[in-house]
Order: C-alpha cells, then structure tokens, then sequence
C-alpha cells in the first residue's frame, strides 16, 4: 500500500494512493496514518480494503507527511562512505546517530524556509524507515519485522549550525522544515529489497546527486537493530538513513541553497518530492 496524508497543515486526513494513482480517503476508516494505524494488525486490515471502495478525493490537495505524531526523529550520518569522503570524514565503524527535532517535519512539497542567519543550508536525499512495532533489543534477523514502511526524507541541513558551532549536529539539523517526509508510506509487500533502490535530487534542474541504498554502510536491519540497543523504538518513529554524495558541501566550491531555489527527490518506488526554497521571514 501507498498510505498517504493530505490536507491544510495541522488539518491532515488519512488516504491511500490506488494502483492508478488515484487518491483514496480513508478518514471513514482510521483517524489517521501514525501509531495506531502502523502495527502489523492494522496495517492487514487496510490491506483487505478494497480502494475502488473508498471515496476518491476531488482535485489536487496537499500531500502533507506521511506519518502524523512522530515521537523520535533518528537520523543516521555519514552512511556512504563516498558521502563520508566527500565530507572529509573516515567511513564510520559504527553507525553515527543523531536526532532531527520532529517539529522540523513538513510535507514533501512544503517550502524549505532558509533559517535566520544561515549561510550553508544544503541537501540531502535519504531514504526513511517507519517503525510500525516496539523495538527494543531486537536482532538484525526480526528487526526489519518492526518496521511499516518506508518514505523519501530530505534531510536538510545547515553546515555552519552543524559544523561550526560547536556540540552536537541536530543544531544544523532541526530547524523548521527542515525535514520534508513523503510523499507516501510505502507498505514493506511493496519493496522488493530496500537496500537496491535508486535515489536522486535535483536542485534547479541540475544533477546533484545520484546513488543506490545499495551502497549503504549499514543496512536498513542493522540501523534498526543497532539503534534498538540504544533506545526504544515505538510505532511512528522515523530514522531516515543517510545520504550518497552530491551534497552541496561536498561540491568544489560548496553550494549551498538560496531562496528562489526549486529542489527536486526521488527513490524509486518511493515517489518524488518538490520544494521551493524561501526566505526566513518574522512572524
């Protein structure tokens, strides 16, 4: 399944996307696409659902996060080692973890506000994990058991709050909107393999990064077993697991982004994403 939320923000209702790529609501059903609706139970019932069944949704709405509630935003860095390289950093021994602030999370093609004072706000195409079930302690053999799905995550980035101002990444990592979700949670039975998809992103029709989850230095079942030992995973957590290189850091000279600025996303069989950049502008 393909479930989706859309809607005025804050005001979301719940929906799957059809094998004709028709959107479906399913607010009669559920109350919404987050923990209650994300465990292995829940996710069968709605996957007997007929979808020629449910009300189709009248013209183009927005498409708003895939996933509402988000408790834990784990984010996994420098996870290609070319990415690693690029950045100037060895390919980890571990997995490096930190945490995206849940309030930076918007819809997949919701504006990327340039935060106040920034000067390095940059890009990053990943692919999210969605917990569905508890995960504590779990073995890499059960760990991809726990997870409900998957989505597209721009993990933007400001470079300066990260890099230069000393203490942990999540400074750079967690401003408003900073963490566009969608535009699908796509169900497990949909995904042949999670570690051979496509990925790309764009920024103003250009190129700039092209790379395979293949390439991962932890796997999907890793992360979420290694993260496990460390802390619980609850029903609607996301990780969104690292990028490939082709960050605006990485290029020589550094580019960074700018308002006026149009980014472009995609995994293959996860969708796509298009953000316009915008200034910071004071409520």
């Amino acid at each position: 399944m393909k479930l989706v939320r859309y809607g005025k923000a804050g005001h979301e209702k719940p929906g799957l996307v059809d094998t004709a790529g028709k959107l479906r609501d399913l607010s009669e059903v559920i109350a919404d696409i987050d923990a209650d609706s994300l465990g292995p139970r829940a996710l069968a019932r709605l996957g007997k659902l007929k979808p020629e069944s449910l009300p189709a949704v009248r013209g183009a709405p927005r498409i708003g996060p895939c996933v509402a509630g988000v408790r834990n935003f784990v984010a996994v860095g420098l996870n290609y080692a070319d990415h690693a390289a690029e950045s100037g950093q060895p390919t980890p021994k571990e997995p490096v973890l930190f945490n995206k602030a849940p309030s930076c999370i918007v819809g997949p093609n919701d504006d990327i506000v340039i935060p106040r004072g920034s000067t390095k706000t940059d890009w990053e195409v990943e692919l999210a994990l969605v917990i569905g079930t508890r995960a504590s302690y779990v073995s890499e053999t059960e760990a991809l058991k726990h997870v409900a799905g998957y989505c597209i995550c721009n993990d933007v980035s400001e470079r300066a709050f990260q890099i230069e101002r000393a203490g942990q990444w999540m400074k750079g990592k967690s401003c408003p909107t900073f963490g566009p979700l969608g535009p699908w949670l796509v169900t497990p039975d949909e995904i042949e393999d999670a570690q051979k998809l496509d990925m790309w992103l764009d920024v103003n029709g250009e190129r700039m990064q092209s790379g395979s989850t293949a390439t991962m230095v932890f796997g999907a079942k890793t992360l979420v077993s290694y993260i496990s030992q460390f802390m619980i995973l609850e029903p609607g957590d996301v990780i969104t697991t690292g990028t490939p290189p082709g960050v605006g850091l990485g290029k020589k000279p550094p580019v960074f982004l700018r308002p006026g600025d149009t980014v472009s996303l995609g995994i293959a069989g996860l969708g796509r994403q298009a953000q316009r950049v915008v200034a910071y502008e004071a409520a």
